[in-house]
Formats: C-alpha cells, sequence, structure tokens
C-alpha cells in the first residue's frame, strides 16, 4: 500500500493568484515557505494546507503551473506536460500534473524493480542539487515523454519517496492527530480527491495487476448516480483517491463527464461544525450549496462551492 496522497493538486496559470485565491474565499492557510520555484525547475508550486499541522492533516492543496522555460534538471518535462493537457483535454477546467503518491525508499526500490521486470513504462527524473531523490511517472519513457493510460488507466501518477517530504511520524500513528483548541469553522484536513473515470472496473484491474494497489471499498451510490473505488493509503490521515465512474448522464458525475471528460473531480476537506463553515463563506462572499443529505459522505450533510468562485475547481466541505 502507498503510503499517502501528497497534493490535491490544480495545474493552471497564475498559480501564486490562485494560492491567495484559495486564501480568501476559503480560508486555507498559505505562506511564502510553502512556495516551492527554482531555476533549474522552472515551476512554481504552493503547498497550502487546510490545517497548519502536516500532523493533522498530510495532504495539502497545490496550484501549481510550469513556465515556458529552459528546464536543465528535468529537459523532458515540458513535452510530458504538453502531452497530459493533449490527453485531458485543453479545454477541461480541473487539470492535473500528477497524482502524486509516496512509498518509503526501500519499498520504493522495489516498486521500480516490480515496473521493470514487468516490461511497464515509466520514467524517472535526475537527481539534481535541487532535488536529490528519485521521483517517477508511470505510462511514458525517456525517450517517448508522451503519457499513455496503459499502466495506470488515466489516473497520470506520479510516484516519489516519502523521506523528502520529511513528515512528521504522527502521520503513521494508528490514529489520526486531532487539531488542539479547535474553533467550530476551523478546517481538519483533506478526506478525499476525487477522479472521474470512464470504465472503473478497466481502472481497477490496471491498478490491480500493474502496481499491486487494491480498493478499500467498492459501492454503488445510486443518491449520487455514480460507482466509487475508494483507495487507501497507510497514512490514516491523508485524503482517499477516490475513483468515479458514473451510472448516470444526468447526475452531477455524469453531467461533469461528459461536459469535459474524464479526470479530476472534487476536493473534499472536513471541518469542526459544517454550520459554522457556511456562516464563514456567507461572511467572506462565497456562493455555495447546502446538501441535507449526501449518500457520498454517509448521508450527512455536505456544502458545494460554486466553482465560478475557484476558477472552476470543485471543493466540498463535510463535517469532522
Amino acid at each position: 500500500m502507498f503510503d499517502l496522497l501528497m497534493s490535491a493538486d490544480m495545474m493552471m496559470e497564475d498559480p501564486d493568484g490562485m494560492a491567495e485565491l484559495l486564501h480568501q474565499k476559503l480560508g486555507i492557510h498559505k505562506h511564502e515557505k510553502w512556495r516551492q520555484a527554482f531555476d533549474n525547475h522552472p515551476y512554481i508550486a504552493h503547498f497550502l494546507r487546510v490545517h497548519k499541522s502536516l500532523a493533522v492533516s498530510p495532504t495539502r492543496i497545490e496550484p501549481q503551473w510550469h513556465l515556458d522555460a529552459p528546464n536543465p534538471g528535468d529537459p523532458m518535462f515540458h513535452d510530458f506536460l504538453e502531452s497530459l493537457k493533449d490527453y485531458q483535454g485543453h479545454h477541461r477546467p480541473m487539470m492535473t500534473h500528477a497524482v502524486v503518491i509516496t512509498l518509503p525508499q526501500e519499498k520504493l526500490s522495489a516498486f521500480i524493480d516490480t515496473l521493470m521486470r514487468r516490461k511497464l513504462p515509466f520514467r524517472m527524473a535526475q537527481r539534481t542539487p535541487e532535488m536529490p531523490f528519485d521521483r517517477l511517472w508511470l505510462g511514458t519513457l525517456p525517450e517517448d515523454p508522451s503519457y499513455t493510460p496503459e499502466v495506470d488507466g488515466g489516473l497520470c501518477i506520479e510516484v516519489m519517496g516519502t523521506e523528502p517530504l520529511q513528515m512528521p511520524p504522527e502521520v503513521f500513528a494508528a490514529e489520526p492527530t486531532l487539531p488542539r483548541d479547535p474553533q467550530p469553522e476551523d478546517m481538519v484536513r483533506v478526506t478525499a480527491r476525487g477522479f472521474l473515470v470512464r470504465d472503473l472496473d478497466d481502472v481497477l484491474w490496471r491498478l490491480s495487476t500493474n502496481l499491486d494497489w487494491e480498493p478499500e471499498s467498492v459501492e454503488q451510490l445510486n443518491g449520487e448516480g455514480y460507482r466509487r473505488a475508494r483507495m487507501p493509503f497507510r497514512a490514516v490521515s491523508s485524503a482517499n483517491l477516490d475513483l468515479i465512474q458514473p451510472t448516470r448522464w444526468d447526475s452531477d458525475a455524469g453531467l461533469y463527464l461528459n461536459n469535459w471528460g474524464p479526470g479530476l473531480y472534487y476536493i473534499r476537506i472536513s471541518v469542526n461544525s459544517l454550520s459554522a463553515k457556511a456562516a464563514d463563506l456567507e461572511t467572506r462572499g462565497v456562493k455555495y450549496t447546502w446538501v441535507d443529505s449526501s449518500e457520498a459522505v454517509d448521508g450527512r450533510a455536505l456544502i458545494r462551492v460554486d466553482p465560478a468562485e475557484l476558477r472552476g475547481q470543485l471543493f466540498e466541505f463535510e463535517e469532522a
């Protein structure tokens, strides 16, 4: 099993502006130290936090963009990103640069051995002074950096070691770490990242056969109009990866799939009090929909923020 979902990402121009928007509209925490940019790796990424403690919420929110500039650290990455845009569709409002999952270094080495033994296509970035650790992308090769979904079913997975993230040990405790001095409107953790797929059985077969990754559960949610497979992680506070196949064209998920195609869907965040978060959003002037009962969160209430408030990104809140 993989350790954790490193981030819920969004690939879009002006990540600095998006980080500020998420801070102003939703109250997501930002800090200059959480902004990453290197001369030899021309990109900008913000690793925002819904709770300031990584022990409480290890999965971060990542607006990011790669600049049109020479990339001596990874010269093939520009071509790979362009192929990702081609694969996802250039007009899709929510696009991923990678679904980044992690493994301890020892298990990462064994994982790479397995990919080689199974003759599955992958590419590794060279180690550089800025990033002196291993990172790899599935469904691509150094000699042909175009992405194909044959390995991961279209999830655009990047795998890296857990150790470079320098996570606190509490992340891997048996029970989730609880916030200190919680306030009613405070966010707790990123609980789920949704990802729309056309054929859930095919994706699960590829994840099982190629990556030895099995779902925690597979459910038919008739009220939501989709089947959902929940992919687990070793860190109990990590966000789950929810793989969603719409079963009705006129459900929210079905309309989104048929409007924009497979790919990223919701980012779901837990809060101490859903009613207090609703009041906080109203104070911020943010439009949202209150759902009294959603099968997606076991029949509890759910807030869906209007994507028009957040440059097309879909955020949801559930009660912790």
